[in-house]
């Protein structure tokens, strides 16, 4: 019976994509699958997202789109399996605080803060909805190693596992802003390395005399402010956002302005940090730090379209750690 199915699995996948092409996707990506049945199912989710890809890539060839799409490590998942396993922004309440004032200054035409030392290497979230957890200690890491201090990999960990009586959820999601209200009530966060991501919910553990950065608030942008977002990311660095990632554009996204009609600029479900923003063959972009391995997008980054209505949310909840 077993050699029977495995019979079936290669002539019925033969038709949708050469056999020596999945098991080169699988290697490149350490895909494992628990039986027959799934690899299967797996290969045809495979063939019609290469078939999406080939499709968008020649309308690309003739000019309609400003950005690329190509096969990743998601291409074996269909589009409502990918949106639901990586995001984890839940918006929620928060206690007052500081909301942002316009600078007055005159931005700059283009910036990007990696090019200051204050981003750190693209993580990978995994199975688990911790973009919120990644979106808040990204903007606090910029802070910090803006106000004079090193350069440092904060625990996201920390934030899955001692938010829940702030209203998070750890996997499961939480919000940005109360992972800073948490890192201003407890002291402080700890970095990585004494406090290690594991992708999963666990106990909090956190020891106050680790605890290697603090913030003294944090600063909302004006919701849907576009120009608000602009100035903050000028003057005071990162900022963490929420964005829809929901779209098959933007789970297969390689390069160029990322540019979808359809992105909703109100059902913001994934968090992110922009880093930096310009303008690319005329296109202004925010330059978005993700949470889904160097192996996505632009080296772990994506250019999303800037001035175009708010696009995917960019500005609807945007905010930002202050030392």
């Amino acid at each position: 019976m077993k050699l029977l199915l495995a019979v079936v699995l290669v002539g019925a996948t033969s038709a949708l994509v050469e056999r020596t092409e999945w098991e080169a996707y699988k290697e490149k990506y350490n895909k494992v699958y628990a039986n027959p049945i799934e690899e299967l199912h797996r290969m045809k989710v495979y063939a019609n997202n290469k078939a999406l890809v080939s499709r968008h890539m020649k309308e690309y060839a003739e000019g309609k789109h400003t950005f690329t799409m190509a096969i990743n490590q998601f291409a074996d998942l269909t589009n409502e399996e990918f949106s639901a396993r990586h995001g984890g922004l839940k918006v929620g309440s928060t206690v007052p605080h500081t909301a942002h004032k316009m600078s007055g200054k005159t931005a700059p035409a283009s910036v990007d803060w990696r090019d200051h030392g204050a981003v750190t290497p693209i993580p990978n979230q995994g199975a688990c909805g911790s973009s919120w957890a990644f979106a808040a200690t990204g903007s606090l890491e910029g802070a910090w190693k803006l106000s004079g201090h090193e350069l440092v990999e904060l625990s996201v960990q920390q934030l899955l596992d001692c938010t829940g009586r702030y209203g998070c959820y750890g996997c499961q999601g939480g919000w940005m802003d109360k992972a800073f209200e948490y890192i201003r009530d407890n002291g402080g966060i700890q970095s990585v390395s004494s406090y290690p991501y594991t992708a999963k919910n666990g106990d909090c553990h956190s020891d106050a005399s680790k605890n290697v950065a603090t913030l003294s608030n944090w600063t909302d942008v004006p919701q849907g402010s576009e120009a608000g977002l602009l100035d903050g990311v000028a003057n005071h660095g990162p900022v963490s956002v929420g964005i829809d990632a929901t779209r098959s554009s933007f789970q297969m996204y390689s390069g160029g302005v990322y540019d979808d009609p359809h992105c909703h600029d109100s059902q913001v479900g994934h968090g992110a940090l922009v880093v930096g923003y310009g303008t690319e063959d005329g296109k202004d972009y925010w330059l978005v730090k993700n949470w889904w391995g160097a192996s996505w997008g632009l080296d772990g980054y994506i250019k999303m379209s800037r001035n175009k209505n708010n696009q995917c949310g960019i500005a609807a909840v945007a905010s930002y750690a202050v030392v």
